[in-house]
């Protein structure tokens, strides 16, 4: 008496644990090898390229230069080996232009998103010159950033700057000359994140308007039919899902603010001293004022170090490329 064996439910290659094949022989699911890198690096070349040239070749001629001895005319004396590190940690100031970075990173960013994201949701509805609106947001981000902090830095001024003539008219300085807030470190330096934000406002609220075009109607009319309201709705259902939106937006926005220059430079770079300063400024002094290459190149590192540090433990925490 023979026996027979029913094999039609059994998937192909699941007896003999071997992996499945496609129609081609080719293992389904494999983990792609040196041979697929190679086959895939005519169409990578190009942007590796392009971040070795940008980026990697940059960082490592700045990390050699904090190592050497640089004269004022550009002459290579050697090897001084971390003596540049070492000035820079040990100048006084360094602690709290240190923290002043963190401050300025941190309310530039999150009121950069806040704002958007309330002036995302109003321009996200429908209304009358909706579309031209949204074409005014743009104008803080079209418009150069030196010329915009000019404007403002100009219009601070005490004796002719339109915005203290309008602040004395309505009578809240009173004094008819009115403040040199650009004279004032700390006056200065708050201007200073009021125009950051500003600048910030247009990429930030494009950023969750997008966001805002991918949250499905049919999610919003569920959460509606269940009883929740326009704030439980935004909190529970609209907000999660713009978190890869708000991810990116305050990943950029936290890199771009801490390399940020020309608005510093301009509101607070007539301010003796470093009561104002943050990081980059400090790096430019260290050029531009004291003509020390070297130290400014170590200066430059530490800061390079400090943007991977906080990139780093914000992807960690944030997790952006998690699915909701």
């Amino acid at each position: 008496m023979s026996t027979t064996t029913d094999t039609s439910s059994t998937p192909a290659g699941a007896a003999t644990g071997r992996p499945r094949t496609g129609g081609d022989g080719s293992a389904r699911g494999r983990r792609p090898g040196a041979r697929d890198l190679l086959a895939s690096l005519p169409w990578i070349a190009p942007a590796l390229l392009l971040i070795l040239g940008v980026v990697l070749f940059p960082a490592i001629v700045m990390f050699y230069n904090s190592t050497r001895d640089i004269t004022i005319s550009g002459l290579d004396n050697g090897s001084v080996g971390f003596d540049n590190y070492v000035e820079v940690f040990t100048f006084a100031y360094f602690w709290p232009i240190f923290v002043r970075t963190i401050v300025w990173v941190g309310v530039v960013v999150g009121a950069t998103v806040v704002i958007s994201l309330g002036l995302a949701q109003i321009l996200n509805k429908a209304f009358p010159g909706r579309r031209i609106v949204r074409l005014a947001v743009i104008i803080p981000w079209a418009a150069s950033v030196v010329m915009t902090t000019l404007v403002v830095y100009y219009g601070l001024e005490p004796y002719f700057g339109i915005i203290n003539t309008f602040l004395v008219d309505i009578g809240l300085i009173d004094t008819p000359e009115g403040y040199g807030w650009t004279r004032n470190p700390d006056t200065a330096f708050a201007w200073s994140i009021v125009v950051a934000v500003f600048v910030s406002l247009p990429f930030t609220t494009y950023t969750i308007l997008a966001g805002l075009a991918t949250v499905p109607g049919d999610v919003l009319e569920a959460a509606k039919m269940d009883g929740a309201g326009p704030a439980r709705t935004y909190w529970s259902v609209v907000l999660p899902q713009l978190r890869g939106a708000l991810s990116v937006a305050v990943l950029i926005n936290i890199i771009n603010v801490f390399n940020s220059l020309p608005i510093l430079k301009v509101m607070t770079g007539s301010i003796p001293g470093y009561d104002a300063d943050t990081i980059m400024t400090m790096i430019f002094k260290y050029i531009q004022n004291q003509h020390k290459i070297d130290v400014a190149s170590a200066l430059s590192v530490v800061a390079f170090l400090i943007v991977i540090v906080i990139v780093a433990a914000y992807v960690r925490i944030v997790k952006p490329m998690q699915e909701v």
